[in-house]
């Protein structure tokens, strides 16, 4: 058994139903190895696969975690190359070389290492491999004498809005539990491309049914059933409707573009 030395924090992420066994799997291994190891789930029922999702979820939580914390991240966990162990602000994460890491890590995660161990086969690499990795981490062990450099990674980059003259071309990244529409397009290029000008957001279509002319503060500054945008609290564009639901209403998925015209 590992010794667990202190409060460390061990947190999933992944693509699994709730119904599955697989959740209650990897948490009775992790309790069985760290006992005192306090599990938290960050997300599960992410759309199988949708490293898109994953990666804006990870990407806006990890920064509000201690030091220490150990992040298992079971999407599309099952690869030919060795699972990944990355440090970053003295925070772990463990995860597939699956691209998802230059997605969560804009600019590059700070260290890359791959999982030190045998090439046995396994069709449950979250439990086999992803687990023990993540107590001898929260054990107090080194990266070093758990992994090894990991050289070059698969690295998928989060795509940018195009920027045209008077134009912003964003997409939807991420559809909350409301139907909030969140899109890529920061607060800082609004402002920058917009020089304060009159402006119309044409969600989807693009149709003059849907377009929007101002920006609220809050929500509830428009009635309910009304069709707003604001920037929200992580400085990105949002499409809502108070009190309603603005994916289904508008037709926008992930992916949908969002078209910021700017007038002369």
């Amino acid at each position: 058994m590992i010794l667990f030395a202190g409060m460390n924090i061990i947190t999933l992420t992944t693509d699994w139903h709730q119904r599955d066994y697989y959740i209650g799997a990897v948490k009775g291994k992790i309790l069985s190895l760290c006992p005192n190891a306090r599990i938290v789930d960050i997300a599960h029922n992410i759309p199988p696969f949708h490293h898109q999702k994953a990666a804006f979820i990870l990407r806006n939580i990890w920064t509000h975690y201690p030091k220490g914390t150990v992040h298992i991240i079971g999407i599309q966990a099952e690869s030919k190359e060795k699972p990944l162990i990355i440090q970053h602000s003295e925070q772990y994460f463990i995860m597939a070389d699956s691209g998802l890491a230059g997605m969560i890590f804009p600019d590059g995660p700070e260290e890359v290492y791959r999982i030190s161990s045998d090439n046995e086969e396994t069709l449950f690499p979250v439990l086999d491999r992803f687990v023990p990795v993540a107590c001898a981490l929260a054990s107090g062990k080194k990266l070093k004498d758990i992994g090894q450099p990991a050289g070059e990674l698969k690295t998928t980059h989060p795509v940018r809005p195009a920027i045209e003259e008077g134009f912003i071309t964003g997409l939807v990244i991420y559809i909350d539990s409301y139907g909030n529409v969140i899109t890529n397009i920061t607060k800082d290029t609004f402002e920058r491309v917009g020089e304060g000008r009159p402006f119309e957001i044409h969600p989807g279509t693009g149709s003059i049914l849907y377009r929007i002319t101002h920006l609220n503060k809050h929500y509830y500054e428009t009635p309910p059933g009304d069709i707003l945008a604001l920037f929200n609290s992580l400085d990105l564009l949002e499409i809502a409707i108070y009190h309603g639901n603005a994916g289904e209403l508008l037709g926008l998925d992930i992916n949908s573009t969002i078209r910021i015209i700017f007038k002369k």
